[in-house]
């Protein structure tokens, strides 16, 4: 799993539909608005925490520090896809989004 969207893992199993289980329990979400955007928020730390972090021992780096080049690459690479990963959420969000919007009442 992609280190900056573990926050996200937060709403998976039982827990996600308030401990229903069975066909009826994605049918009744009783999750709060409130934990999903704390879900988020979280996941949003931690990604900007692994960008700060690849960031720093990429700097580390290019000022002579003792930075091995395989380090960096691996921090830059984790950086990487945990950059595209919480791109793609905001993107389905957004697509939720305007499609919530576009349903007639």
């Amino acid at each position: 799993m992609i280190s900056g969207l573990g926050a996200l893992d937060a709403l998976s199993g039982p827990q996600r539909f308030g401990g229903a289980t069975g066909p009826l329990a994605a049918a009744q979400p009783s999750v709060s608005a409130s934990d999903f955007s704390s879900a988020v928020a979280e996941a949003a730390n931690r990604t900007i925490h692994t960008l700060s972090q690849a960031e720093s021992v990429s700097m580390t780096a290019l000022e002579g520090g003792n930075v091995q080049a395989r380090d960096v690459v691996d921090a830059v690479m984790s950086a990487e896809q945990t950059l595209q990963a919480a791109i793609s959420i905001r993107d389905k969000i957004v697509t939720a989004y305007l499609e919530v919007s576009r349903m007639a009442i």
